[in-house]
């Protein structure tokens, strides 16, 4: 099991990144449009960079929902290496078969 701390400050990354999500969309955007004026794409990069840091998506982790652990993550199951290997003995993960010989 992971800290829960660091568990915590990933889901804080994750609502905010959440919360800014159109925000920052819209200030990229303005910035790589060629059509609008120098100045005012560098006054969106300013705007961008004002945003916090931790509101960008870069910045959140995958973590297994299980575990919490950061590595061996499988983004189509949400969970690492090692829960889906106790989980998949227990029987809990449908379609899953643990071959043995």
């Amino acid at each position: 099991m992971a800290k829960t701390s660091s568990i915590e400050k990933n889901n804080k990354r994750a609502k905010l990144a959440k919360q800014y999500a159109e925000k920052r969309a819209a200030l990229k955007a303005t910035v790589k449009d060629q059509g609008v004026s120098i100045e005012e794409r560098f006054q969106a990069t300013l705007k961008l960079a004002e945003l916090p840091r931790n509101s960008a998506k870069v910045r959140v982790r995958n973590r297994c929902e299980v575990s919490g652990r950061p590595r061996g993550y499988y983004r189509k199951l949400k969970m690492s290496r090692i829960a889906l290997r106790q989980l998949g003995n227990l029987g809990q993960i449908p379609g899953l078969v643990k071959s043995s010989w």
